[in-house]
């Protein structure tokens, strides 16, 4: 039986107001962080709201596999319901909630690939070229969450039972016999944490807080297998679908979430049984409970705007929280403007990332590229870090493969040099190679990606996913082998350190004739460090640049970006030759790096571009920091939607903004124009740091003097504090690069009284 972890510091006699409590459910967070950077160190992540767990919780896994770890439906059912069975109870008596964990089976469980299913033919190409290839990672796709709401844990588990006696093959028996053991044994532990919560009740001192208790209790009884009809039953079983996804193995996103909320919204106002200020409460304490991204307004169906009551109350539930958010407003031609306004009144009142803005019209055009239709491309939302997904339709391996095209470049440069007395060298037999090696990166990535199809449910079934999936319960089989869609998403990443060491080649050694290739492959052997070594870095460092405006090195990034997006999208046809039952399978190309832009950067050399050894390449499809000290938005905004792939996936454009811009009505009304025109272009997805420079620099000194502060690190929010010395280095540098002398927008200045 699992234990119960239990916060309540308050006397009998203490009152509380909903505003009250969140202020201490926030002060409770802030500490919480700071026992995670005591306990963890630095997470270059979501914070994704867990708690430390217990002194006195620990919890030993059953290995089936020689080498400790576990595997397959047999392993993973077995340890995810003896989990379940021992799971303590985290409760506070000021949350409307219940639902957060401790940690990800995933992270636990040590080797996450089942050593039985070797690919040793594809490790040598994954190692040569620096590539992330996904196999055995938890899929990123996004579940439909009103499958959920209009079933419950018991409708679910009755929907197994129908089709166990449809498809009663031994092909389906470890299906449907690992789904039903692991709904089982959720239900069984929501009862368990009904009567906790209910015992906790009676035990409870203060009447405000034991009613709210007992409030806690009915409603988690009534999820264990009943449907949510209200919103606070609705709220709570997203909760749990958080907690037991995340538990397994990270989880999903959360969807639509205006529109997710809005029909049980509309049926407690109409009953009478709900105000605003109650649902505002209850939405900030799902943010409070976990950072699943989610999406607002856009477009449905028809094209009009999703953009109603309960989205506004989503931004004001989230102000008043005022913590890590991931939420995404879609902006589209029809645009509720008054919404728009406000979201960006929030980000720059707030100057905590969040919201951030997807460009509707470049996702749908590029995802009706594939052959997809209008009203499917509106379906896929704003899912994660940079992508996108169709709820409960689509299974994909988004921000999971990577491949370095920097270290794509090291290769062809070493082998164009080494073959120099046979061959002179130049800028295009350098693209002839890049090209050769290139190809040869996306076709072993894509193999890699159709053997993870093949052999993932042997390694890591979706047994918590695919109940939530159309077509895994309904045909017996995994979502890697039953989902509607297969959209497989490859990113390359360092376009902007291999566009400006094209440039920089083509520049100073072919134009202008400064330097040989010899002269300058030394001194990247020496790292800049043989005589003169500085001075050749600053005059190659100093060549046309990348988001420059119309550069040498932008020109080379649309090449780049054509020849990887082609690259990318040949694999279609010879996968689905391959393999018949993936006929369907699409291969989608996005720029994005994620984290890895350290770790990739680690493994490349010093670079033509005046990049020293083990630097940083460029962050996603930003360009190298440091260049600019001018606040040029727009050519970097244009060079960005120049290599958008447009395929529906995202290329997303990272701001850098000083927050006095915007401060005032006149500022937030160029802003709304600035972002529309940076969506406009053809860009997909923006983010938006809102950071004082002075105030972030302290932070990195001592973090703990701002635990509060968040940013925006790539797709994700984080508090800075529980970023690593190096991500927290990495994200200052990209401030100050950006900020430099004079931070503000010439155009912005005016507006905002500076």
């Amino acid at each position: 039986m699992g234990q119960i972890q239990f916060i309540n510091e308050f006397s009998p006699e203490e009152e509380f107001t909903l505003d009250k409590r969140i202020r201490l459910l926030k002060a409770r967070k802030l500490r919480q962080t700071e026992e995670k950077i005591e306990m963890e160190g630095g997470l270059d992540e979501d914070d994704y709201g867990r708690v430390v767990p217990p002194d006195d919780f620990h919890f030993e896994f059953i290995p089936n596999n020689k080498n400790g770890s576990y595997y397959g439906y047999e392993g993973w059912r077995t340890n995810y319901c003896k989990l379940l069975d021992e799971h303590p109870l985290y409760c506070d008596p000021l949350d409307a909630f219940v639902g957060r964990g401790f940690f990800f089976m995933t992270r636990q469980k040590g080797a996450i690939w089942n050593p039985d299913l070797p690919y040793d033919d594809l490790k040598e190409a994954f190692d040569e070229y620096n590539i992330v290839c996904g196999i055995g990672s938890d899929g990123h796709f996004t579940p439909d969450l009103r499958m959920g709401f209009s079933m419950g844990w018991g409708g679910i588990l009755e929907k197994l039972k129908k089709y166990r006696k449809i498809n009663n093959g031994p092909e389906h028996e470890e299906f449907y016999k690992s789904e039903i053991m692991v709904v089982e044994h959720i239900i069984s532990f929501l009862h368990r944490i009904a009567g906790e919560i209910a015992a906790l009740a009676e035990e409870e001192q203060n009447p405000y807080l034991r009613q709210n208790l007992k409030e806690m209790a009915a409603c988690n009884e009534k999820m264990a297998e009943g449907q949510p009809e209200t919103l606070r039953e609705c709220i709570q079983w997203m909760c749990w679908f958080s907690f037991f996804s995340r538990l397994y193995n990270r989880g999903p996103s959360g969807g639509q979430l205006d529109e997710l909320l809005r029909p049980f919204y509309e049926h407690d106002i109409a009953e009478g049984i709900l105000d605003d200020e109650t649902a505002k409460f209850y939405i900030a304490c799902l943010f409070l409970n976990d950072t699943r991204y989610y999406q607002l307004a856009g477009p449905d169906d028809n094209g009009n705007d999703m953009a109603t009551h309960i989205s506004y109350l989503i931004l004001e539930a989230a102000d008043w929280i005022n913590i890590a958010c991931n939420l995404t407003v879609r902006v589209h031609d029809n645009m509720n403007e008054d919404f728009f306004r406000k979201s960006v009144w929030y980000l720059f009142k707030n100057k905590n990332a969040w919201p951030r803005f997807s460009g509707d019209n470049s996702l749908v055009n590029g995802f009706m590229r594939l052959g997809y239709d209008k009203n499917l491309a509106r379906k896929r939302l704003a899912a994660g870090c940079h992508w996108m997904s169709i709820p409960g339709m689509e299974y994909t391996l988004n921000d999971l493969v990577k491949i370095n095209t920097a270290k794509v470049f090291e290769v062809a440069y070493t082998e164009m040099m080494r073959e120099a007395a046979q061959t002179p060298p130049s800028t295009e037999i350098l693209w002839q190679k890049f090209a050769k090696h290139l190809e040869r990166a996306v076709d072993t990535t894509a193999r890699g990606i159709l053997f993870h199809l093949h052999n993932q449910d042997k390694n890591e079934p979706e047994l918590i996913c695919n109940l939530l999936s159309r077509g895994p319960v309904e045909e017996g089989a995994d979502v890697t082998k039953s989902a509607r869609y297969f959209n497989m998403c490859m990113d390359g990443a360092g376009i902007g350190t291999v566009a400006d060491s094209f440039a920089a080649c083509e520049q100073r050694i072919e134009k202008e004739g400064k330097i040989t290739w010899e002269a300058l492959t030394r001194q990247m052997d020496l790292d800049w460090h043989d005589i003169d070594g500085e001075y050749i870095r600053q005059m190659m460092l100093h060549s046309e640049r990348y988001c420059g405006g119309d550069t040498l090195a932008d020109h080379w990034a649309v090449r780049i970006n054509e020849l990887f997006s082609n690259l990318v999208r040949s694999m279609v046809p010879k996968i689905r030759a391959l393999d018949p039952a993936y006929s369907e399978i699409q291969f989608i190309p996005g720029w994005f790096s994620w984290s890895n832009t350290l770790e990739f950067g680690s493994h490349v050399r010093a670079t033509p571009n005046g990049r020293h050894n083990g630097e940083a390449i460029n962050h996603g499809a930003n360009p190298t920091f440091g260049f600019r000290k001018d606040g040029a938005v727009t050519a970097m905004a244009n060079s960005i939607a120049s290599v958008q792939p447009f395929y529906g996936n995202c290329a997303p454009v990272q701001l850098e903004l000083d927050p006095k811009i915007a401060n005032t009505p006149e500022g937030v009304e160029k802003m709304v124009a600035m972002i529309r025109t940076i969506l406009e272009t053809g860009n997909t997805l923006l983010n938006i740091n809102i950071i004082d420079q002075h105030k972030v620099l302290e932070a990195h000194k001592d973090p703990s003097k701002y635990p509060d502060l968040v940013v925006r690190v790539t797709g994700f929010t984080a508090y800075f504090a529980m970023l690593s010395p190096e991500f927290r280095q990495l994200v200052v540098d990209r401030i100050l690069a950006v900020n430099g002398d004079d931070p503000l927008m010439p155009e912005m200045r005016a507006s905002s009284g500076c």
